[in-house]
């Protein structure tokens, strides 16, 4: 394990603030470095599908303009952010894997501790919007190109960035407002609210009661509304008379249900383990990489397989390749 430097970067009434010029990132717990280091193939090649997946996803809904249409537009939204998502965390994990080099710097960590999170809450919106988009179109199909225009779905779009900036902007400055003079080692591949906080000696109630108060206002809002969506779209798919007519709507909701799925279910569970204390186990770790990693893979290959314009564009592409 490296030798480590502390840095007082700040004068308080009491005493110095104490920094850390770096933390230490673990990993998987549990692992030794030769398994880490063949973990770092299967990583690099999971990001290298996700970039390729996501852009590909965007390029075709920008140069198609059958596709520019509000479900689209979203897809569009939902692939940039994992595009970002991705890059912000799965190098840096590569990089630990496959090298063994621990550390990360105080600031680069809580940057990316804030991108993480920003980031989560941004999708975490699109996929609300997608809801909405899914229940005007099933339950209010005539009212569907009039509510949801193009300067609509733009502000959408621009609602949810400004609220994933806003609300998480001031978590570096309540984790900067800490004493870091124990032990220094995130025991995750990246850097979380949660884990950096555990790492203090001081008091760490603001940043209890703020964690709490965001995940509950934003992720927990957006599950509660997505989940009424499709508790209205449910109640009017099965109120239609025929049984293909309602086969045929509901189909139009499955890859975004799919998408919800993979990225609500391990946020949930990752919480909960979180709000019952104790230290990280490799049940945390595993979680959170469920919840980072494989929204990003899996959601291009979900609308890809299921969105027949996107699909028909890739087999173009493939056919147009292989003359």
């Amino acid at each position: 394990m490296p030798s480590f430097h502390l840095v007082p970067v700040m004068a308080t009434p009491n005493g110095t603030l104490v920094h850390p010029a770096y933390f230490l990132l673990v990993g998987i717990p549990g692992l030794g470095p030769n398994i880490h280091f063949w973990l770092g193939f299967p990583l690099c090649f999971m990001y290298v599908l996700a970039t390729l997946g996501n852009l590909a996803i965007v390029l075709i809904i920008r140069v198609e303009r059958r596709l520019h249409e509000p479900m689209y537009l979203f897809l569009a939204m939902l692939s940039t952010i994992d595009l970002v998502l991705s890059s912000v965390t799965m190098p840096k994990m590569a990089s630990l894997f496959l090298t063994g080099i621990q550390e990360i710097g105080f600031n680069i960590c809580l940057a990316q501790m804030f991108l993480i999170h920003a980031l989560s809450a941004m999708e975490s919106a699109v996929l609300l919007a997608m809801a909405f988009d899914r229940f005007v179109a099933i339950c209010h199909p005539l009212r569907h190109a009039s509510v949801l225009t193009g300067p609509t779905v733009a502000k959408i779009g621009l609602a949810a960035l400004t609220r994933g900036f806003v609300f998480f902007f001031p978590l570096p400055f309540i984790l900067k407002r800490l004493s870091y003079c124990q032990t220094h080692t995130v025991t995750h591949s990246f850097c979380l609210h949660q884990d950096i906080m555990k790492l203090s000696c001081t008091d760490t109630m603001v940043n209890v009661v703020y964690g709490l108060f965001i995940i509950l206002s934003v992720m927990g809002v957006d599950s509660l509304f997505i989940g009424l969506s499709y508790i209205l779209i449910l109640k009017t798919v099965l109120e239609l008379s025929s049984q293909g007519a309602a086969l045929k709507a509901f189909n139009t909701c499955v890859s975004h249900l799919c998408a919800v799925l993979v990225f609500y279910v391990p946020l949930i569970g990752l919480s909960v383990v979180h709000r019952l204390g104790g230290p990280t186990s490799l049940l945390h770790v595993i979680m959170a990489n469920i919840y980072l990693l494989l929204p990003p893979v899996v959601n291009p290959v979900v609308y890809g397989a299921k969105t027949k314009e996107i699909r028909s564009w890739i087999l173009h592409m493939f056919s147009q390749g292989g003359r």
